[in-house]
């Protein structure tokens, strides 16, 4: 069942009846455009609340120290990684999150760790990825996106970029403060519903301009790209064909679960299938929307070092996988 058909309805009656549009190119852009707004607003209210609702009883000083308390370098990003993995969040989704995290005094490349991962490595690449790419290839694209999350977050943190998160935007309330606000009693549930509501909106009202600018550039690219673009230019092993992957998945919204029957339609189209989830990754770790909901969060320099060393990342997956898998 589709529980987004409703919404399909609505943008198809939206452009081709109410609008009156003829124009086949215009037609899908519109649809499209109508439909993702949405469909991701929608989505972005529900998850911030469940995220207001998850920040305000998660226990962020119990897994600030254990991400932060361990005497090897490494295992507090591999627990950060690891974190993400059994989070089963987009990227847009996994950013209230990381917000909270960053709010706790965890780390920043620790949690840029947890960032990268809970939308790489995810229950699709964990379940799905068997049936379709074999166990072997399974274990091998989660191995390679735990530590590329790892060293991603690593790289973050030695450079030392703390600064360039913006505080305002980490202002959240915790179980803590609010019980405290309430005289040290337990917060009425009817009075937790109007923090959690408030908190969740704050984000969703913030971002959501944003996430209509990524939306726009993806419906453009949807409804003016010709199909045939994508195989012709991914279907070869040339070195720049997975960049292009990564450029092409970044207008695009999509978890990894909606985006895998496109990798696999992609490589039975004879494109490789390192590019194939080159493109992939990409998509649900690079979205424009998502990369426009964490520019409220922190500044230009920030997030530029975080999609350089992000690209970087996904592009050796889809080199190890064209070159070095077969």
């Amino acid at each position: 069942m589709d529980i987004f058909k409703p919404i399909q309805i609505f943008a198809d009656v939206a452009t081709y009846n109410w609008l009156g549009i003829t124009n086949h190119y215009w037609g899908d852009a519109i649809n499209f455009f109508i439909y993702d707004a949405i469909k991701i607003g929608l989505l972005l209210i529900v998850i911030n609340y469940v995220m207001a609702i998850t920040r305000y009883y998660f226990p962020v000083e119990k897994i600030r120290s254990i991400l932060t308390s361990r005497n090897w370098y490494s295992f507090d990003y591999f627990l950060a990684a690891l974190l993400g993995v059994i989070t089963p969040f987009c990227s847009c989704s996994s950013i209230p999150l990381f917000i909270g995290f960053v709010g706790a005094g965890i780390p920043l490349g620790v949690t840029f760790a947890f960032l990268i991962a809970s939308p790489l490595v995810n229950e699709a690449s964990l379940f799905i990825f068997p049936s379709i790419f074999g166990l072997e290839m399974t274990l091998a694209y989660n191995s390679i996106g735990i530590v590329i999350a790892m060293l991603a977050g690593m790289i973050i943190q030695k450079l030392k970029m703390d600064k360039n998160v913006n505080p305002d935007f980490l202002k959240f309330k915790t179980q803590k403060e609010a019980v405290r606000d309430n005289g040290g009693q337990i917060v009425p549930l009817k009075k937790r519903l109007k923090i959690w509501w408030k908190d969740g909106m704050h984000i969703s009202k913030s971002i959501f301009p944003y996430v209509l600018i990524g939306v726009g550039l993806g419906a453009l690219i949807h409804g003016f790209l010709p199909k045939d673009f994508v195989e012709a230019y991914l279907s070869t092993k040339d070195w720049w064909a997975v960049p292009v992957a990564v450029i092409l998945g970044l207008p695009l919204y999509a978890n990894s679960v909606s985006v895998i029957p496109v990798v696999e339609a992609m490589t039975g189209k004879g494109i490789p299938l390192g590019t194939s989830l080159a493109f992939m990754t990409a998509t649900v770790t690079l979205s424009i929307p998502g990369l426009l909901i964490l520019k409220k969060a922190m500044s230009w320099k920030l997030l530029s070092a975080f999609i350089i060393i992000t690209s970087i990342g996904i592009m050796i997956i889809g080199y190890f996988f064209n070159y070095f898998i077969f």
